[in-house]
């Protein structure tokens, strides 16, 4: 008898904390992808891209310049113009080294200034889908976190609508995959 109580106990316990829990997903890397804006984003992502080549360039060619003078008047110079030219062409080769390690850095910095604002978005078109249909957690999908997850608890369009964004039709996504 005991046991029975408490069998009925746990398992309605467990109903009603499974009925307090509400856990969807989304992916808002794919929001990201699907917004207007991320347009302008690329856009300014390629104007930064191309400004960072052009003072590369302008760094090799001033390179190439010091290493070709320094070779043409090498037997003309004297001892100390000579240390003071390779010391130049030393120093101006390890900026072009560190440049290129920092150009990746400077690009991905570029991205995230440029993208905070549209996460900020998405971010409030899921708070209200949450607030809306009353979910208590909420799983990023695009991640390698999620093993599964039922189709019906998957909020990324809910947002998407919320933000206004047209949802492509399956033909057009599977295109793009």
């Amino acid at each position: 008898m005991t046991r029975s109580s408490l069998l009925i106990a746990f398992l309605c316990f467990s109903v009603f904390v499974s009925a307090q829990t509400k856990v969807g997903t989304i992916d808002t890397d794919y929001i990201l992808s699907q917004m207007p804006e991320m347009e302008e984003v690329n856009e300014g992502l390629q104007a930064y891209d191309q400004q960072l080549q052009q003072d590369f360039q302008g760094s090799v060619k001033k390179y190439d310049t010091l290493v070709k003078s320094y070779q043409a008047n090498t037997e003309t110079l004297a001892d100390e113009a000579r240390q003071q030219s390779e010391s130049e062409i030393i120093e101006l080769e390890n900026q072009i080294k560190q440049f290129r390690q920092r150009a990746q850095v400077m690009m991905q910095m570029r991205r995230n200034e440029l993208t905070d604002p549209l996460y900020e978005k998405i971010d409030v078109a899921m708070r209200a889908v949450i607030q809306e249909e009353g979910f208590t957690q909420i799983l990023h999908a695009g991640g390698n976190s999620l093993a599964f997850s039922a189709e019906e608890y998957d909020i990324t369009e809910k947002v998407m609508n919320k933000m206004g964004i047209e949802i492509p039709a399956p033909s057009e996504v599977e295109e793009e995959e």
